[in-house]
């Protein structure tokens, strides 16, 4: 891999790219006895409508080396109002999602550099004060990786329907915290350009 890896704007085109991503970290996770992903919520069909959205408001986000996906990530300026309260929303936040990186990459600590990288783009964009993360609420090897990663748990959020969101457990950090040297691993590239692309600040 090089030293720098380009990443651009996901375009409609690679959709099946990053569900082949999904899958690809779904199988893997099914190894490592967490029920994450195990099968799409709430179904497969809102699941890609979920992926679709992201990509069309241009929030999501693919990382490359030499056209072979690497990772890809989707941030926003706005978070899930089922899981974060108005007083929360009112401080200047990112909210990262669907974080993947290609099992052929593992170990390159390319998903803590990507946080940072979206962490720097909503810093110089909005202003954000902090990173945020729901994770899967099952997943505790993952809730682990991420204090790990200086995130201090929140919440879990309880609902009446246990499968009402299965990814409930909230983490933050300072966007003060981010690690610089790391986010510069990444250097933007236009993408393939597509009418109605809105910025990140402004996917739903």
């Amino acid at each position: 891999m090089t030293d720098t890896i380009p990443i651009r704007p996901a375009a409609v085109d690679d959709m099946e790219t990053i569900l082949g991503m999904i899958d690809e970290a779904a199988a893997w996770l099914a190894t490592k006895g967490t029920d994450q992903w195990a099968r799409p919520w709430p179904s497969r069909p809102a699941r890609d409508t979920r992926v679709l959205r992201g990509i069309r408001g241009g929030c999501t986000w693919i990382a490359e080396d030499r056209d072979e996906p690497v990772a890809t990530i989707t941030y926003r300026q706005s978070g899930n109002q089922k899981l974060w309260n108005t007083t929360e929303q009112r401080d200047p936040a990112v909210y990262v999602s669907r974080l993947i990186v290609s099992r052929r990459h593992a170990g390159d600590h390319i998903g803590s550099a990507l946080i940072d990288w979206a962490g720097r783009q909503a810093v110089e964009a909005w202003g954000a004060q902090w990173i945020r993360i729901d994770v899967w609420t099952t997943n505790t090897a993952l809730h682990n990786y991420y204090e790990k990663q200086k995130f201090a748990p929140v919440r879990i959020c309880q609902f009446d329907d246990p499968n009402a969101y299965p990814s409930a457990a909230l983490f933050q950090k300072p966007a003060s915290e981010m690690d610089l040297d790391a986010a510069d691993r990444f250097a933007v590239t236009c993408g393939r350009q597509e009418p109605g692309r809105l910025p990140p600040s402004a996917c739903p």
